[in-house]
């Protein structure tokens, strides 16, 4: 044991000033640390993802599936580290989405996956092209989207602006991955072809190609050298306008104008967009993963601001932004820091009863805050909503130390004992208590952040600050508590002088009613365990009962609504979709709960919609984002022609692409038409099912497709090359994108295509010509035959295997557990051997981290054991604090069903906070009957005396932490739903939990305590020989 005035209490009281110094120096690192750390809205938990698109024009979904993306897939697979891969082939083009283990490099990942493309581009066929490789997801959300408006321009006019001055100014941001735009239109040198004029002149459409491939003629010859200069030759032909087009000859004195018109104009639009209905140009910022939501933001909107000055006739506006929900969350959680600290404060006082005795922990507080703000610095970590919330609940905690320390001080001088003395040997009382209860609150907090998963990741942040919190604010504790102490008398030391105050009144016959409860718990040991054995039974059963899902549904301030309409049909129907769509959304827009719509009319595909609602700020509305969506379903889901889902985002939602929201899986086998026939049998029993609803699946065969048949043996005799006949029937049902011309520094395609009108049904192709090698016209009707059919317009591959994707929506605010337990039960009695079931998204993210928390509180009572263990020196100590940890979270359990809470992430981190508090109550109980056994009391006596003296210090403790987290419950605003989760959890579940550790703790302490001796028997056995030996060697004489 410390000798008195010895140690660091001692040195802090009779060395106040260097105690204050060492204080200052942890504030000052703290606010320096204040400039230089990140805010983010969570800690970095982005898995690496890296997409691969490739374009092969003209081709079908099949021809994609086999010739391009199985050949990618395959070489991207042998990458390491890669956890999935997702890819779907379209007409014309293959999209792939690589995941990547937490943790690994996204520089590396991306050039990984780079090589293996560039491995294998020679397998691919010749006329793939647009072979990107980007460190993001692809289709993943915007961060920013930008409005582009200008009556000033012309529509190819302002794409061009857009494409050439806009975008890279975007894009040379730090920490953005692509830039989407969604109504552009290229300008493109169109060739019309009239077949009939082609035919008078005996020409086919191959002849025009070959001329038109000549059209950019500019050929750098070398140069003239002399001694003395040096002249550039430069041979040029380039037919760069209309006029010039049409004077390029074919064939003998027959020219391009002559059969086509040249046209220099826009593209056909592939999308486009709208902004409360009038048409506009957008670009969405897509984040890298890892990257910083908030200075991607605010380095975007500066870029705004220099373009807006740039251009007079273009105005850009940001029309929605992630950042503002971050920002707003930020600022609620300080503003419940702010309220918190100053609860926390006002309890001590009622408590305290002492103005003087409040300075201490009013200190301790902002010293232990802005302190930790220098270990999340250090530890390389951000401000974010964990860490922020981290400081929230351990206000509490840090408290507490202060508080243990000043109420035996406080105890000591109303003994009797001078304020120095009382100081010190009030410290040294509670020295080891303190050390202990800050080692096993960090043997909690720090195993939970070695998880592997997305939620160890998570926590990592939040158990790290909460351990810097807590090591800082005991160092405050027996520095500064003790230095401040000293300097003021709380109590008179003259008895005589002491008045009562009705609260300490008040105090004094609680306690006395809590001494004559705990003597009637301790005369029945047996009845009070079976009481709360019986409670914590009962909790196990309502366990099954509580809602599980990863997070709470939020309230971010937008509600997406994603439509898809039949394969095969145009923009023209799937405008008048989304004119319906924003006619059920209107009355919100009139009322102002939605202040903007942003409407996307073939978003991914020509099939789909996509409409984003912007609601107005939280406190300028009635309605919550889930009234909304649960408003809309109904309306929704009516309009005809088209499948529509409602639904928000989550903080976690994993940011890929498809409609979001809902239930995804996968279901996964070896041919496309019989996992089909699975996903229809699984969609009708989806809708049949009381919680899943509106089942919508990514493989649909009705994609109208014409099969035009080469004869090849036909072609043969006729001396018809095949290559012939793909640039015919390219050219003039799509148009062929022949060559890129140069024009004022700008690449613009020539596309040859049928004049508007010459080719409108199959039919028309068939009497279109070829010419055969030896120079014969032939007519395409000799060698094809066509016929019409039904194909899927996406095919989709889940971790190499042929998969067919299905989304569902889900009753609003049903838990995801529940869903995920719906889907399973369906898939196992539908689903035939030789396929699988493979859950996606927000779900997969789920039945990983609720695997990875059993592990963790597992971890969690193992490591305070062994803590434990360690500090007390004993068995049977450890073993009374951990066998009272359990009825914590039973606590916990009933405070959650009785608030209707789900058990997700947040809720999740309170009940890991439980473990560690209810640890740190039963210590100071049990540490302090353990030093009263060691002067000689019965365990009975030691733990009643212990009970009864510490139930003030407990009391204060539980009580600051419990108030502590009343601003996180009845906050409100942006990110509230995650707040109220934890504070919950704290609240009710501490609140709880102090009737066990008042009562069951004493009483599980008398049953075990028995079972071994006193720590200090064993001290004094060593003092005792180690006295007996200096002795004996005392007595010897020197030789």
């Amino acid at each position: 044991m410390t000798p008195p005035g010895q140690g660091l209490p001692g040195l802090a009281v009779r060395r106040p000033m260097m105690a204050a110094v060492l204080n200052l120096l942890i504030v000052i690192a703290g606010l320096a640390a204040i400039l230089g750390v990140e805010v983010r809205e969570l800690p970095d938990v982005d898995r690496p993802i890296v997409s691969v698109r490739a374009t092969l024009p003209g081709a079908a979904p099949e021809t994609i599936d086999a010739e391009v993306t199985s050949i990618i897939e395959g070489a991207v697979a042998t990458v390491s580290g890669v956890k999935e891969i997702r890819s779907s082939s379209e007409e014309n083009s293959a999209r792939m989405r690589i995941e990547f283990n937490p943790g690994v490099d996204l520089d590396t990942a991306a050039s990984d996956v780079r090589e293996a493309v560039s491995r294998v581009t020679r397998e691919l066929p010749d006329r793939t092209e647009n072979l990107f490789v980007t460190k993001a997801d692809d289709q993943g959300q915007s961060v920013l989207t930008v409005a582009v408006i200008s009556d000033a321009y012309s529509e190819e006019e302002l794409s061009r602006i857009v494409e050439n001055d806009i975008m890279p100014e975007f894009l040379a941001i730090d920490g953005v991955a692509t830039v989407q735009q969604f109504g552009t239109r290229e300008r493109q040198m169109r060739v019309l072809v009239d077949p009939l004029r082609l035919n008078r002149f005996g020409l086919t459409i191959a002849d025009v190609a070959n001329a038109l491939r000549e059209a950019p003629f500019d050929v750098p010859v070398g140069s003239f050298r002399s001694d003395s200069q040096e002249l550039i030759v430069r041979a040029e032909a380039t037919a760069a306008t209309p006029e010039l087009i049409k004077d390029i000859y074919i064939q003998g004195n027959t020219k391009v104008g002559d059969v086509a018109e040249a046209v220099l104009g826009p593209a056909d639009a592939d999308n486009f967009l709208r902004m409360n209905g009038e048409p506009i140009i957008g670009l969405g910022i897509i984040r890298q993963a890892s990257s910083n939501t908030i200075q991607i933001s605010d380095a975007a909107k500066e870029k705004l601001r220099q373009l807006n000055r740039r251009f007079d006739d273009i105005e850009l506006r940001v029309t929605s932004d992630e950042a503002v929900f971050i920002e707003k969350s930020v600022e609620e959680v300080l503003t419940s820091l702010a309220i918190t600290v100053l609860i926390v404060v006002i309890t001590i006082w009622v408590f305290l009863g002492s103005m003087k005795a409040t300075i201490i922990p009013a200190v301790a507080i902002p010293v232990s805050l802005i302190g930790t703000v220098a270990g999340i610095w250090l530890l390389g970590f951000s401000i974010n909503l964990l860490t922020l919330l981290a400081l929230v609940l351990a206000t509490g905690l840090i408290v507490d130390d202060a508080i243990v320390v000043l109420e035996n001080i406080q105890r000591r001088q109303s003994e009797g004992i001078r304020r120095r003395a009382a100081a010190v040997l009030g410290t040294q009382q509670v020295f080891f208590a303190v050390i202990a209860t800050t080692a096993v609150l960090v043997a909690v907090f720090v195993p939970i952040s070695f998880l592997p998963s997305t939620t160890g990741r998570l926590f990592r942040e939040f158990g790290f600050v909460l351990s810097v919190a807590v090591l800082i604010s005991s160092f405050v504790a027996l520095t500064l508590a003790p230095a401040i102490a000293s300097k003021f008398r709380f109590i008179p030391r003259d008895p005589a002088e002491r008045k009562d105050s009705w609260l300490e009144k008040r105090g004094r016959s609680i306690a006395n009613a809590y001494g004559v409860a705990l003597s009637a718990c301790l005369a029945h040991p047996i009845v009070v365990g079976l009481v709360c054995l019986g409670a914590a039974g009962a909790a196990g059963l309502l366990y099954t009962s509580v809602p599980q899902e990863l997070v709470p549904p939020e309230d971010r301030g937008v509600v997406e609504v994603f439509a898809t309409g039949p394969d095969g049909v145009g923009l023209a129907f799937m405008e008048q979709e989304a004119d319906e769509i924003e006619q059920i959304l209107q009355p919100y827009v009139e009322n102002g709960t939605i202040e903007s719509l942003f409407t996307i009319v073939g978003r991914y595909d020509p099939n789909r919609v996509g409409v984003t609602a912007w609601l107005a700020p939280w406190e300028e509305r009635t309605l919550s984002q889930e009234d909304i969506i649960s408003q809309l379903q109904g309306p929704m889901s009516e309009i005809p022609g088209s499948r529509v889902s409602v639904f928000g985002r989550s903080s976690l939602s994993s940011r890929g692409g498809g409609r979001g929201g809902g239930l995804q899986i996968a279901l996964t086998g070896s041919d496309y038409s019989e996992i089909y026939a699975v996903a229809r049998e699984l969609s009708s029993a989806i809708e049949d099912s009381e919680i899943l609803s509106n089942p919508e699946i990514s493989y649909q065969p009705t994609q109208p497709q014409l099969s035009i048949q080469v004869d090849r043996r036909r072609a043969a005799d006729l001396n018809v090359p095949l290559d012939e006949l793909s640039v015919t029937l390219r050219a003039m049902v799509d148009g062929e994108d022949l060559i890129d011309l140069n024009v004022n520094d700008q690449a613009i395609p020539i596309i040859l295509e049928s004049e508007t009108g010459t080719i409108r049904d199959p039919g028309d192709l068939q009497n279109l010509y070829v010419r055969s090698d030896s120079g014969g016209l032939v007519p395409i009707s000799t060698l094809t035959t066509i016929r019409e059919e039904g194909v899927a317009a996406e095919l989709d591959r889940t971790e190499q295997r042929r998969a067919i994707e299905v989304e569902m929506d889900t009753t609003p605010g049903l838990p995801l557990a529940d869903a995920i337990a719906e889907i399973e039960r369906l898939t196992d009695e539908i689903l035939p051997p030789g396929f699988g079931m493979i859950l996606q998204g927000e779900a997969a993210t789920l039945e990983e981290s609720n695997q990875d928390l059993l592990l963790t509180y597992g971890f969690a009572f193992v490591i305070v054991f062994l803590v434990l263990v360690a500090q007390f020196e004993s068995l049977t100590s450890p073993v009374v604090i951990l066998l009272s940890v359990p009825f914590a979270l039973a606590a916990a359990i009933y405070a959650l069903f009785l608030t209707g809470t789900s058990l997700n992430i947040y809720s999740q981190i309170g009940l890991i906070m439980l473990i560690g508090l209810m640890a740190k109550n039963g210590i100071l109980l049990v540490e302090f009957a353990d030093q009263l056994r060691g002067m000689g009391r019965s365990v009975r006596d030691a733990v009643f005396e212990a009970a009864t003296i510490r139930l003030r210090a407990i009391a204060m403790t539980l009580i600051s932490t419990v108030l502590g987290a009343v601003p996180l419950i009845v906050s409100s605003g942006a990110g509230a739903e995650a707040r109220n989760s934890i504070g919950w959890v704290v609240f009710g579940g501490l609140g709880i939990a102090a009737l066990f550790t008042l009562f069951l703790t004493p009483v599980i302490y008398l049953g075990i305590a028995q079972l071994s001796k006193a720590r200090t028997v064993e001290t004094r056995a060593l003092e005792d020989e180690l006295e007996e030996a200096r002795s004996k060697t005392s007595s010897q004489p020197a030789e």
